[in-house]
């Protein structure tokens, strides 16, 4: 605690200096990020022209940086400095808010889940049907033999497992920068137009409405950053963990943006708006689609693969954190009425419940952009756009950052996704 005196007594300008474990975090929130959304948010974003792919480029970075970081700003105004987010919930709104927060995070958490269920069937189907020349097994088998797959390996071995697919996180995005530059000879400017109306018969303002959920999906690195703040509150303490953490965003952010901007833009390029939607109707990733558009046999036996390592990826992390939170509902459920359950039969529980369901929707193939749109990106704007802002003007420990202009900015995209979301249920 004298240290800390010591420490506040002094100008913030002595912040720090960048240190080895801040560039693994920087680089951990890119690699949390980035991953299967990036792949189809080329198919929304083009499919309306230049217009909204350049309005994405400027909203990119503000939407993601000042979400992420109010998020993280919100984690550390926790007395408790190894709280986590849930942790900090129950202790500024109390134990029913703790509840309906674990309930938010596995709606978060569960649909993305199935989302890379149906993205990897149809992956594999389409690599197997188009670059092998394979005959299409029945999807009720295909779909069944991946996702068991997948969970089988998890459960033999989580933190490994877990640990080689976020180092494979790397050469997917060095790869998938090879493939932006490699499809430069491609290019053709008469994709791009300026256009007010978009292939899918949409306005402008409506393809714009409608892409922002998948641009939350996309750039979302939101599950790491209550892990991000503890971490550095216990490094730099509190007086510096709230700047460290805001450059270590910051950071990490600018790398997103530049690099899945310039692979959407590269695919955008390459492609027709006619072509991206397409590749919507067919609920294929942008890879497995080029893989099929173009004679090489670099993008047809390269892309494919790739696609399934990035899916498989954030499969195995979606399900671990969608298992923990099943298991939190289950534990709380059970709680408020004095009963309890073994750790065992709950892991089996939830092993059984993830299965069914995800086997269930892949089978089942509902559009992948749908289940971003109306699931995923509006459930994740209310915990990252919405819950932090309501605590700036809550929590007397956050009072400093009320008035900002940035906040309104927030709460404007998340209030947008939310909406969009809402439109495409009706």
């Amino acid at each position: 605690m004298n240290n800390e005196n010591v420490i506040s007594s002094n100008n913030k300008s002595t912040l720090p200096k960048w240190r080895k474990s801040d560039t693994l975090w920087m680089l951990s929130l890119y690699g949390t990020a980035i991953g299967a959304g990036v792949l189809f948010l080329p198919i929304n974003a083009g499919v309306g022209g230049l217009i909204p792919l350049l309005v994405m480029l400027i909203l990119a970075f503000p939407m993601t940086f000042f979400a992420h970081r109010a998020l993280c700003r919100f984690v550390l105004s926790g007395k408790n400095s190894n709280g986590d987010i849930t942790v900090v919930v129950e202790e500024s709104f109390g134990r029913t808010a703790g509840i309906w927060i674990t309930v938010l995070y596995f709606f978060a958490i569960y649909p993305i889940l199935l989302v890379y269920s149906v993205g990897i069937t149809n992956t594999v189907d389409s690599f197997m049907v188009n670059q092998l020349g394979m005959q299409p097994i029945p999807r009720a088998l295909l779909s069944f033999v991946l996702v068991a797959f997948l969970m089988s390996i998890v459960h033999f071995g989580e933190e490994l497992i877990v640990k080689v697919m976020s180092v494979l996180v790397f050469p997917f995005i060095a790869v998938l920068m090879m493939l932006a530059l490699f499809l430069i000879p491609e290019w053709n400017s008469s994709n791009l137009s300026f256009s007010l109306n978009s292939e899918g018969g949409h306005s402008i303002l409506m393809t714009l409405w409608l892409v922002i959920p998948v641009m939350v999906f996309a750039f979302n690195h939101s599950p790491i950053i209550s892990s991000l703040a503890v971490a550095k509150r216990k490094e730099y303490g509190n007086i510096y963990a709230e700047p460290k953490c805001t450059k270590i965003i910051a950071a990490s952010n600018i790398m997103m943006v530049v690099t899945v901007m310039f692979f959407v833009f590269s695919c955008a390029l390459c492609l027709s708006p006619a072509e991206l939607l397409e590749a919507k109707t067919q609920n294929i990733s942008t890879l497995s689609y080029l893989a099929n558009r173009f004679n090489s046999p670099v993008i047809e036996y390269i892309g494919p693969p790739i696609a399934f390592i990035a899916m498989a990826k954030s499969f195995l992390g979606h399900y671990l954190g969608g298992k923990e939170g099943f298991n939190g509902l289950v534990q709380k459920i059970l709680r408020n009425r004095n009963k309890t359950i073994s750790e065992k039969k709950l892991d089996k529980l939830a092993i059984a419940f993830m299965f069914v369901t995800a086997w269930g929707i892949a089978t089942i193939n509902p559009s992948i952009l749908a289940l971003i749109e109306s699931l995923g990106g509006p459930i994740l704007a209310i915990l990252l756009f919405l819950m932090p802002m309501y605590a700036i003007h809550q929590i007397p420990a956050l009072a400093k950052y009320r008035g900002k202009l940035s906040n309104v900015f927030i709460v404007v995209m998340g209030l947008v996704a939310i909406s969009a979301a809402i439109y495409n249920l009706l």
